[in-house]
């Protein structure tokens, strides 16, 4: 699958276009290129969040879906290719119930932060969000593997889960929203 890079600048980008793995040239700015290029960002804040203090299950989780978040990358790459087959949409829905099952249910909203690992992954989950958005622009113009897409959904609730776990684990808490008029009262 695809070439070895023995020389990492190639001069082939300096005019604003770069080549797909099919071999075609797009603008640098194009939908297809904004998002892989979203997921490759996403694929690096995952990164952030296992350079921090996680325990063996999240870290065994997030590492799969680095690898899996490469392959919706590859897939982006290639126009026509799929590389995210319904089972890794499973595999996170998996995962969303396992780490959900021990949390107690929502009664606030929850504001990114509780410990750094958390406020890591919360940080990885609102880009999430726009990778899915990027794709579903992408969608409107060209094929995309509909799995693709609720992949990107799942991937964002697990981030969100993981959060909430992680600022428990840590020994830290979640920090929940306080409307504004509340915020006064209990500053008085």
């Amino acid at each position: 699958m695809g070439n070895r890079l023995s020389k990492i600048y190639t001069r082939t980008g300096d005019k604003g276009v770069t080549g797909l793995g099919d071999g075609s040239r797009v603008d640098k700015d194009s939908l297809r290129v904004e998002a892989y290029g979203t997921v490759d960002e996403l694929n690096s804040l995952v990164g952030l969040v296992l350079a921090a203090d996680v325990f063996a299950p999240v870290r065994t989780c997030l590492t799969r879906v680095q690898h899996e978040l490469f392959d919706l990358g590859g897939e982006l790459c290639m126009p026509g290719t799929i590389l995210i087959p319904d089972a890794y949409v499973d595999g996170l829905e998996d995962d969303l119930d396992r780490f959900n099952a021990d949390l107690p249910p929502l009664k606030d909203f929850i504001l990114p932060g509780g410990s750094e690992a958390a406020a890591r992954c919360h940080l990885a989950r609102t880009v999430a969000r726009r990778a899915e958005r990027r794709l579903v622009s992408l969608a409107h113009n060209e094929a995309v593997n509909e799995s693709t897409i609720r992949y990107l959904n799942r991937l964002s609730d697990l981030l969100f889960v993981l959060a909430r776990t992680l600022a428990r684990a840590d020994g830290g808490s979640e920090v929940l929203w306080v409307h504004g008029d509340q915020r006064e009262k209990t500053a008085s």
